[in-house]
């Protein structure tokens, strides 16, 4: 009580002095936002242009553009101030240069569950976008890979369509490239296409229709999906340039033993390896590095215990922590009884 008495006492004392010089002290609280330069002030940037009454571009955020879920089925115009543009779960068909002139300063493109046909891109309208980092055409109806996209480009989505072919010249300067999703599309061929992709760290190509597996891959890969095609076999040293990858699925092949040549996943680094689904009837060799190992619903018909040690002692195990087998023609009792110190560090074996 003594405090709130004090408080009054103190604003009854400034209250005539700052009448007597025309200043409310709590003026600010009720100024109109047309005045613009009150603390707090959340007037819409019209820079560049206004925002198109069809999206919303926050006052609190005024880079961002939000035109998702509109029923659009045309690209809106973009202020120059926008660096991220949501156009994603629309009906939008075509990107014309028209719809680009002010949209020079893109960072994220998101333009996934569209209807976008390849022939309704213009040639050159990514191109425009010198600082592009991230482009999301997932889910529409491509037959290519757009042309002449931006080589700041980091993150690229264009799974889901029906893209055939991808060639040297789709991915050609890309250096920043560090995700890649081709997943669930039609493609039958990469060739040499991802040599140059220097910083590539995840490239997911599973769902499409390759029945080998893509020439020189590059260097920097961390992740590789390669499940749901029809590879039956391997290059010799497949995995021997690619010291920083950690995880390879490559589940609902055609896989065979004849196709995989020894060795194969014998390489240090690797912490993941899924090969459910194919037609192995041996478990392949594998470094004593690796943590998890998915065999299922394969034609497995001996548990080898030298595919994971060929020798054990104190320092020599595997350091397997997940096994797969169910689904094989295996059984408990086909387990060694030294596997347990083979692989000691398993909590999950299923057969």
């Amino acid at each position: 009580m003594t405090m709130r008495l004090e408080t009054v006492v103190v604003l009854s004392a400034l209250l005539p002095l700052c009448l007597s010089h025309g200043w409310d002290p709590l003026g600010w609280l009720f100024r109109r936002q047309t005045q613009g330069h009150y603390f707090g002030s959340l007037q819409a940037d019209t820079a560049g242009g206004a925002c198109p009454d069809e999206c919303d571009c926050p006052p609190s955020y005024p880079i961002a553009m939000y035109c998702d879920g509109r029923g659009l089925t045309v690209m809106p115009t973009i202020p120059f101030r926008i660096k991220y543009l949501y156009l994603q779960n629309n009906a939008i068909t075509a990107v014309p240069d028209s719809a680009m002139v002010n949209a020079t300063n893109l960072v994220w493109l998101l333009m996934h569950h569209n209807q976008l046909t390849s022939e309704g891109i213009s040639e050159q309208v990514f191109s425009k976008l010198g600082g592009l980092e991230r482009l999301y055409l997932h889910h529409n109806n491509l037959t290519t890979i757009p042309a002449n996209l931006p080589r700041s480009l980091r993150d690229l989505r264009i799974n889901h369509n029906n893209i055939g072919k991808v060639t040297p010249a789709d991915l050609v300067g890309m250096d920043n490239l560090t995700i890649l999703h081709l997943h669930d599309n039609a493609v039958t061929d990469i060739g040499t296409s991802l040599k140059e992709l220097k910083s590539l760290i995840l490239l997911d190509i599973s769902g499409n229709k390759l029945t080998k597996v893509p020439d020189a891959l590059p260097e920097q890969l961390h992740q590789l999906y390669l499940e749901f095609n029809a590879i039956d076999s391997l290059p010799e040293g497949f995995l021997g340039g690619l010291a920083q990858l950690q995880y390879v699925r490559m589940a609902h092949n055609q896989l065979t033993d004849k196709g995989i040549p020894t060795n194969t996943f014998n390489v240090t680094g690797l912490v993941e390896l899924d090969l459910s689904y194919n037609k192995l009837e041996r478990i392949p060799v594998v470094s004593t590095t690796l943590q998890h190992l998915y065999l299922q619903a394969n034609q497995i018909k001996e548990f080898t215990l030298g595919s994971f040690c060929s020798t054990v002692d104190v320092t020599n195990f595997s350091r397997l922590r997940t096994l797969r087998l169910e689904g094989n023609e295996l059984s408990r009792e086909d387990i060694p009884s030294e596997s347990a110190l083979c692989l000691r560090q398993a909590t999950s074996i299923e057969i």
